[in-house]
């Protein structure tokens, strides 16, 4: 007689409440013991740091309102985009503190944090040099609370494996690197897109049609990204069909990187909404997590 699968102590509202503790912890600049395991590992923005008091631990004053958890029951880890506040020199005359967009992932293991990598998104490394976009942080929270397509539950009998959704999730970065307009785009005909809080699909300047995702890959992203390596896709949500990525895209044309945070709402196979935060950073840059080989690979790279 078979025996009954383990059920993993941490389910979704626990996951998502580390989250929550995480970022009360980083505010208050409190490396709690009771939360954090001895030999925790910390980056952000692909450098490893030791834990409290540095990168965003310095100067972080305040949490955000925007939040979009993706719990991972299966591996125990959770992944997050959200805002929050630093202080470090504030961005204008009135000392405001900083709308700051975060990419996070935990790693929960005896009941303690193991993992942590995130991604600051600040004002000085925001969306482009196009004035049509807001700094990341004030775009994403401009979004405003997460769109009810995310909540949307799969049937449990109808769920894909893990293992299909990050392929369906993959066809949108294999689509991107190198794309000739000709490519395999798995997206719904109602496919929206958000990149820094921007919806990038809807009319701007001189355009007053909306794009659709596969018309954009068809005709408007052709030879932009010359390679999307280091993908790992670290959530997977398969409740509600949705995963969580990081990844690099390489401009070889202009000598250019982008670190990035995106995730997937897969439906029927199909993407259908996208969210990603990104930020430049130097060409080649590492995630911290991945040997020189696995960080310049196109290949999948295994989920931690």
């Amino acid at each position: 007689m078979s025996q009954p699968q383990e059920v993993p102590a941490c389910q979704r509202e626990c996951l998502e409440g580390w989250v929550d503790r995480y970022l009360a912890a980083m505010r208050d600049g409190n490396v709690d013991p009771a939360l954090f395991s001895a030999n925790v590992r910390f980056t952000e923005n692909g450098v490893e740091l030791p834990l409290g008091g540095e990168g965003l631990w310095y100067g972080m004053s305040g949490i955000g309102s925007y939040k979009f958890y993706v719990p991972d029951i299966e591996t125990q880890q959770v992944a997050f985009i959200g805002t929050v506040r630093e202080t470090m020199g504030g961005s204008g005359a009135s000392g405001e503190p900083d709308v700051v967009a975060i990419a996070l992932r935990l790693k929960i293991e005896g009941e303690r944090i193991i993992e942590i990598e995130q991604l600051a998104i600040r004002p000085s490394s925001t969306n482009s040099s196009n004035n049509d976009f807001p700094p990341t942080g004030e775009g994403v929270e401009a979004m405003g609370s997460l769109h009810p397509i995310f909540a949307e539950v799969i049937p449990e009998a109808e769920r894909p494996s893990r293992e299909e959704l990050i392929r369906q999730a993959d066809y949108y970065f294999e689509g991107l690197q190198r794309n000739d307009g000709q490519g395999y785009y798995n997206f719904t005909d109602d496919c929206i897109r958000f990149e820094n809080g921007v919806d990038v699909l809807g009319p701007r300047g001189e355009r007053t049609e909306r794009l659709t995702c596969k018309g954009q890959f068809e005709n408007n992203l052709r030879g932009i990204v010359s390679r999307v390596r280091d993908r790992r896709f670290v959530a997977v949500d398969r409740e509600r069909g949705i995963v969580f990525a990081f990844g690099f895209f390489d401009h070889h044309q202009i000598n250019w990187t982008w670190q990035l945070a995106e995730l997937f709402k897969i439906e029927d196979g199909d993407i259908r909404r996208i969210e990603a935060v990104f930020h430049r950073a130097p060409f080649g840059m590492n995630s911290g997590w991945s040997t020189h080989e696995q960080g310049m690979s196109e290949e999948i790279q295994s989920v931690r």
